[in-house]
């Protein structure tokens, strides 16, 4: 019970803060249906690339918090302290890639065929995000090191507040007032922009200053590569971020493959995933709380109590799952009609929402799982297993049945196509999960 009191104080705690963070999208998302279905369209295609991108980097940053948490349970504060300046380096280096793959998306646009009339707004609201993602990653890699800590609610408190920065931001820039012509969908983006600042600065000030932190010795001079640290950091963290970064663009990349059905298809899709993206951040919040907590104790060597939390944080995710999935489908109309105002798109995504309900039930297993995985220092299997599952049954299959056809079925060029694959899918990876969570934990305990 206590461990349970433990996970679920953390969880709620890290969920507030991921809400807020997620409704940006949401806001965006309103702000831009007001403006016109286009500008819509133009942010489901533009998201979908951003997300795919910043989450993968994103994912390899996250990737540190059972370092962090094992070092922390061991009592290593100042090893600590110095794993953190080591990664200042991993951080730097991975947000210029960031930054470049969303100065040149065309690779994208283009093996996906998104029609030419969108192209261009998708090109200028990610010129904008590429300058976002060194400080959206810097503060990311703050908010890991407060996880670890067991101390997320410093981090909820800016994202809250950077929430209240951003919808006003959002609202001035992409439809205009008080003597500034209307942006649309880049709007959008240059507040985020505004908002990434913001909070790097909060980020390095609060490090610097708070007497917390104190302890850990983080702000000494930076030493020079620790080579065998970053190979560690990049055993760890590339396979997590690969991972992500399937799992992610199994999810976004179907926007892409959307699209190309026209602006209603892209319009109502884009709701059904703003939604399930709100609906993700609990498993994702409860994998965060549930592996600070399992890296606790693999630090202190208590195996029976990190298998503990392992059950806990399982037991935990199954029941909110079903919760929220029931909920979604059953107000699953009312949610529609409050995105836009356009009765076919409304229509449409009500259809869509249905389905986004069992993606959702089917989901939230894996995703709690994969945070303990990594935890367990295992990496490659989730992988292989989210590679072949997400990548080929799920958006490779969805494709071909409904572009072409899947054996004797006729194609089916509809977006609940894609969402029926992609619960499929997930249903096969949550299975192999848990099946493998179970396992390892038992085998450490042992």
């Amino acid at each position: 019970m206590f461990e349970a009191r433990v996970i679920v104080r953390h969880a709620g705690t890290v969920l507030v803060g991921q809400l807020a963070v997620m409704a940006f999208g949401i806001a965006d998302t309103l702000i831009a249906g007001r403006y016109d279905a286009s500008a819509l369209a133009a942010l489901s295609v533009g998201s979908s690339i951003y997300i795919s991108i910043y989450v993968a980097l994103n994912g390899l940053m996250q990737a540190l918090l059972p370092v962090w948490s094992e070092l922390r349970g061991a009592g290593a504060n100042a090893k600590l302290g110095q794993s953190v300046r080591q990664a200042l380096y991993l951080c730097v280096s991975v947000s210029l890639i960031g930054t470049l793959a969303l100065l040149f998306p065309d690779p994208w646009l283009n093996y996906t065929n998104v029609p030419e009339a969108l192209q261009d707004n998708v090109r200028s609201y990610l010129r904008v995000l590429a300058i976002a993602v060194g400080p959206s990653l810097l503060f990311r890699m703050f908010a890991t090191l407060n996880q670890s800590l067991g101390k997320p609610l410093r981090i909820t408190a800016l994202q809250m507040a950077a929430l209240a920065i951003k919808i006003p931001l959002s609202m001035w820039l992409t439809l205009g007032g008080l003597g500034l012509e209307a942006q649309g969908v880049v709007g959008c983006a240059w507040a985020t922009l505004v908002v990434n600042f913001w909070l790097m600065g909060m980020s390095i000030y609060l490090l610097r200053h708070q007497a917390f932190y104190a302890a850990y010795q983080i702000w000494q001079p930076m030493e020079r590569a620790h080579w065998p640290t970053l190979k560690e950091f990049l055993r760890l963290g590339i396979p997590s971020a690969m991972s992500l970064m399937v799992e992610v663009t199994a999810f976004t990349m179907m926007a892409l493959f959307i699209s190309r059905q026209g602006v209603v298809a892209a319009a109502s899709h884009q709701i059904a995933s703003s939604l399930a993206t709100v609906m993700y951040m609990v498993p994702l919040a409860l994998g965060i709380a549930t592996s600070a907590r399992v890296g606790f104790w693999m630090g202190a060597e208590q195996a029976r109590h990190a298998e503990q939390a392992v059950h806990t944080g399982l037991k935990l995710g199954l029941l909110l799952a079903l919760v929220s999935s029931a909920g979604l489908a059953y107000f699953r109309d009312e949610l529609a009609a409050i995105f836009s105002n356009d009765i076919a798109v409304k229509l449409a995504a009500s259809t869509v929402l249905a389905w986004v309900a069992l993606y959702h039930l089917m989901d939230a297993l894996q995703a709690v799982c994969a945070f303990i995985l990594r935890c367990y220092r295992m990496t490659l299997i989730p992988l292989l297993v989210y590679s072949l599952m997400l990548w080929g049954v799920g958006l490779y299959g969805a494709y071909q049945w409904a572009y072409h056809g899947l054996g004797d079925w006729p194609a089916r060029p509809e977006v609940s196509t894609f969402w029926a694959s992609s619960s499929l899918a997930l249903g096969l990876v949550s299975v192999a999960f848990v099946s493998l969570v179970l396992w390892v934990a038992r085998q450490r305990r042992l």
